[in-house]
């Protein structure tokens, strides 16, 4: 895993080099546009020196590491044209050096143009960059843009040109995620260490590829720190699959209980079962209202199907539960929610089976998550459970405002889990995993294809088909995650995010498992 940092941990590594390790800041400024610039070399390649270069720089250090890096960028023989967005008198301490320092170089040499922006309409002297590069503000904006500044993002965002911004997208509260107008960047360069706020929320929507930047200091200091939240990285999903014994049989390498599907929907309960066959459970057995059975029975692979009664409703009610009795003892792992619909009495029902089998592992998602409404969640024992919301669902459940508790999911998702011990799979783009010790884990893989119909009832599949081959939840959750949505990557790279189902999906999990076995076994 990859760890993640805060503002604050990143500000007092800069202190402790300049105070303790007596590194002058210009040396780490200076540091920071050197590694600033390899980054962009890697990434784009060896940029031609006919390629002319934008930067718009702050009057902060974030502009101070602009105005070094357009130097490096003009001793490779670069055409540089550099913003700034205040006035020289306005511009402090080591940016103002290395300002200085460029005025002096644009005076003898035609290839650097340094000016004063005014207007945002004046962005448009970088129509014949190949690249304009964000050092406007760094880590210590969290309000709104001023006006003059939001629109010349507004700007460059409009631009055909590749973007670059320096240690954070300009716009982007990078200790939250979010922001109105953001810096729109195809690769970040983050200073020091990766910050959370770039992995999630609007950091994830504008942060393009993100990679660090060094300035000096070394990865000692870092380790030393106090971490809570982390990047999954695709060997963590490796290390985390079950491991399969040679004389293991169908019974012993996982027998789930399925409780899925509706008259409304019940392809949903067919997709969750062959999800959790792929991943490599053993024994499935599909519960399902008797008037749906022949549907799904023709959508299914494998799995048994029992069926419950329900009167022609098709929906599941609380007094099936004593006909399920006996697989309830079978099993050891519960699956419930996909399509199951949302009467009352079917939520009364997902209660008692939450109340009644807290010995076993279970898995609550979709309508079965709404049966935790009503601060359900605080009275009901969940610590046997992931809980599998997206946004929306995960709002109601709190009666919280979607748009305030995006504002601050890592908070919302943290102290849910410190109240109800559970494990919380925060379904979204990225999804974000809370675990109960305090651990937050974002994931790292996933597309926009997986925007459609039934990919969360095969992630319900997956996660229950892991859990009951090796009964540990936490690593579950995590290799559930990250598999799910790396072979939905696979797949963008060979249909597109337009070409795939959810029953690709499905079908593209065992070439998932030997591309990852191939490489790292």
């Amino acid at each position: 895993m990859i760890p993640l940092f805060s503002v604050k941990q990143v500000k007092e590594a800069d202190t402790f080099a300049v105070e303790q390790l007596q590194i002058p800041s210009v040396i780490l400024m200076e540091n920071a546009a050197l590694s600033i610039y390899k980054e962009i070399t890697e990434f784009f390649g060896d940029l031609n020196p006919a390629s002319a270069i934008g930067i718009i720089c702050g009057k902060g250090n974030n502009g101070g590491d602009g105005f070094a890096l357009a130097r490096h960028f003009c001793n490779a023989g670069n055409k540089v044209i550099v913003l700034h967005t205040s006035a020289e008198q306005e511009i402090k301490g080591d940016a103002l050096l290395n300002f200085q320092i460029l005025k002096k170089l644009s005076e003898v040499n035609v290839s650097v143009l340094l000016k004063q922006i005014i207007h945002s309409d004046e962005i448009k002297i970088f129509d014949e960059c190949f690249l304009v590069i964000d050092a406007i503000l760094g880590t210590g904006a969290k309000g709104q843009l001023e006006t003059n500044l939001s629109d010349i993002i507004i700007e460059i965002n409009k631009g055909s040109y590749k973007r670059v911004a320096v240690d954070i997208p300009t716009g982007l509260n990078v200790e939250k995620g979010t922001g109105k107008t953001v810096f729109n960047s195809d690769l970040t360069i983050s200073l020091g260490e990766l910050k959370t706020g770039l992995f999630y929320g609007k950091g994830y929507k504008y942060s393009g590829k993100v990679k660090k930047g060094s300035i000096g200091i070394g990865s000692e200091y870092f380790n030393s720190l106090d971490i809570n939240t982390y990047l999954i990285e695709p060997e963590d999903a490796y290390n985390y699959l079950p491991l399969r014994s040679k004389d293991m049989h169908k019974y012993s390498s996982g027998k789930i209980l399925l409780i899925a599907g509706s008259a409304d929907y019940p392809g949903a309960a067919a997709f969750t079962a062959n999800a959790a066959h792929k991943i490599g459970a053993g024994s499935v057995i599909l519960a399902v209202p008797e008037s749906i059975k022949n549907i799904v029975h023709s959508k299914i692979d494998i799995s048994v199907v029992k069926t419950f009664s329900d009167n022609g409703s098709g929906y599941l009610q609380k007094n099936n539960i004593n006909e399920l009795s006996e697989l309830f003892d079978w099993c050891e792992t519960v699956v419930i929610g996909p399509g199951l619909g949302r009467q009352n009495e079917t939520l009364n029902a997902v209660k008692s089976i939450i109340e009644n089998n807290k010995e076993k592992n279970i898995v609550i998602d979709a309508d079965a998550i709404y049966a935790l409404s009503e601060n359900e969640y605080n009275r009901l024992f969940l610590e046997n459970c992931i809980i599998t919301p997206h946004h929306k669902e995960f709002s109601e459940l709190l009666k919280v405002d979607l748009k305030k508790l995006q504002e601050d999911i890592l908070k919302y998702g943290s102290e849910f889990v410190n109240q109800t011990k559970c494990i919380l799979v925060l379904k979204g783009a990225p999804t974000i995993i809370f675990l109960p010790g305090g651990d937050i884990l974002i994931n790292s893989s996933g597309n926009s294809g997986m925007a459609k119909f039934a990919t969360g009832d095969v992630l319900t599949g997956i996660l229950g088909g892991l859990i009951s081959q090796n009964n540990n939840m936490e690593q579950s959750a995590i290799c559930g995650v990250y598999l799910h949505s790396f072979c939905s990557d696979l797949l963008s790279y060979q249909k597109t995010e337009f070409g795939y189902t959810a029953l690709d999906i499905i079908d593209n999990l065992p070439n998932t498992l030997k591309f990852l076995n191939d490489t790292f076994r």
